[in-house]
């Protein structure tokens, strides 16, 4: 047999993305790893070319027409996307991540519990203002499972203080907007002492602005995920701290979990059909033993 013909024998299995963000790099590094075990298989990282259900749909048909054997998603809009989902999982494997698609013919959903992660960033604002506060949250695709339940997790723990959200403002993964929703927040909403990045970019993107206005340290930040910026933001103590997940893992472990599947074995998979992979607080105190761990798992 010759190499071509063995390469062509081997079954892909794709981790698609929700859009363009440094937050995935961690992903990718997990899925090169788990090339490195899975000799016989083609692991492959996409991106849509915008962060839009339409177009994140044609990717998984294309995908599933070239004979991909295995797709991971995290879906841009789950509620939007159910049908497209199914048309997927009724050709190949499907699972989900980040976001999960619970109606559709997924067979698990492995990533963060987000309601749980979203309790841990209520427990942050409950101890920085202990006297209550206005607080805006800014986030990517408020329709998605991900932003949903990181807010709901949120509102849980601070229900009963004197913490209140005043507002979501969304940007469709656009970060220019995203820079300008807390930019107009500043201008308009002059009472708000606190606000929330609830994806990757969001505090990074606080941060800019902020620093911009001359008002980083006088506004409360807080969120979600390990942007550098906002690392660095946490260790020089503007940014209080943030609750990461670990998206290394459900690369790592969602294409191993794909394999084992694809030749037949479906122990892994839980009854609930959900693989909770634990997001963890970074504060001040904890922030360079795991920024220094987050380089080593990049393999910089």
């Amino acid at each position: 047999m010759t190499f071509s013909a063995q390469a062509a024998d081997k079954k892909t299995l794709v981790f698609v993305a929700n859009g363009a963000s440094d937050f995935w790099k961690a992903a990718e590094a997990g899925v090169k790893k788990a090339q490195e075990e899975l000799p016989n298989y083609d692991l492959q990282f996409k991106y849509p070319e915008q962060s839009a259900a339409a177009i994140q749909e044609r990717l998984m048909d294309d995908l599933v027409s070239a004979g991909a054997a295995g797709i991971m998603v995290s879906a841009v809009d789950p509620k939007t996307e159910t049908d497209a989902l199914d048309r997927v999982g009724s050709h190949t494997l499907l699972l989900t991540t980040d976001s999960d698609a619970p109606k559709s013919k997924r067979a698990a959903y492995i990533g963060s519990s987000n309601v749980l992660a979203g309790n841990q960033v209520g427990e942050l604002l409950k101890k920085a203002l202990p006297n209550g506060g206005k607080c805006m949250a800014y986030v990517g695709l408020p329709g998605a499972d991900n932003a949903r339940e990181r807010i709901q997790g949120i509102k849980d723990v601070i229900k009963g203080t004197k913490i209140e959200i005043v507002d979501v403002r969304a940007d469709d993964i656009d970060q220019s907007r995203a820079k300008r929703n807390v930019e107009d927040t500043l201008t308009a909403n002059p009472d708000v002492d606190c606000m929330l990045g609830i994806y990757s970019y969001n505090i990074p993107q606080i941060y800019q602005a902020l620093k911009e206005a001359g008002a980083l340290g006088k506004i409360t930040v807080t969120g979600f995920d390990d942007d550098p910026i906002t690392l660095g933001g946490i260790k020089e103590g503007t940014i209080v701290g943030t609750v990461v997940q670990q998206p290394y893992e459900w690369g790592y472990q969602g294409m191993k979990l794909m394999a084992k599947i694809l030749e037949g074995d479906k122990s892994a998979i839980p009854a609930d059909k959900l693989i909770i992979i634990p997001t963890k607080v970074v504060d001040k105190t904890t922030v360079d033993a795991y920024a220094a761990q987050l380089k080593k798992l990049q393999g910089k």
